[in-house]
């Protein structure tokens, strides 16, 4: 497992699929010298996604292969399909960065969480159910993946107690901005505030 040293920090963004996670992890990244490291996955992309730059899309042979040759720090398995983090990968983005993000389903949250600890910061973003499925169907989600999604819907926010920092996303820039104050103090003292 890579050590964590120094200046060095993981931030993860987590919650219900259609929650925003993403766009406020970006949101956030910009502000600070902030790099991403990507999921591998054996599911399709979706239409507006790309390879490289929202996930790694492998086959299930080679994720395989990938946890034979155990390359990944943390790997889960939902609905059939694949998902982890390549440990390498996070020892690179570190070579560049000291500030690291990730946005990960819950389990695989909940599992970096118990490797490095206090070196986490983690964020919970959430939308009510009708808003998640308003924003599945905007991008235009096939109807069998949002029910997929949604059949998760109760169990991701089930996660939502066990963490600190919990967001409702009703306008991204301004979670993006608080979750943004947060961090700042957080890098400063080297201590998680919890005025929100």
């Amino acid at each position: 497992m890579y050590q964590i040293k120094g200046k060095e920090k993981i931030f993860i963004y987590t919650g219900p699929d259609g929650s925003g996670r993403k766009t406020i992890a970006k949101m956030v990244a910009t502000a600070f010298d902030m790099q991403t490291v990507l999921s591998y996955t054996t599911r399709s992309p979706r239409h507006y996604e790309k390879d490289g730059e929202d996930y790694h899309f492998v086959s299930e042979e080679t994720f395989k292969q990938m946890q034979t040759q155990q390359e990944f720090l943390e790997s889960v398995e939902i609905d059939g399909y694949y998902y982890g983090i390549r440990e390498e990968d996070i020892v690179k983005a570190f070579q560049k960065h000291n500030l690291i993000y990730l946005t990960l389903n819950p389990e695989g949250a909940e599992k970096l969480k118990e490797m490095y600890g206090e070196r986490i910061m983690s964020f919970f973003i959430f939308a009510d159910r009708e808003t998640v499925i308003q924003r599945q169907k905007e991008r235009q989600d096939p109807e069998k993946d949002i029910q997929r999604h949604m059949a998760h819907y109760d169990e991701t926010m089930g996660y939502k107690k066990n963490y600190k920092h919990v967001f409702e996303n009703y306008d991204s820039p301004q979670v993006a901005f608080q979750i943004s104050e947060l961090i700042e103090a957080f890098l400063d003292r080297g201590v998680i505030v919890t005025d929100y």
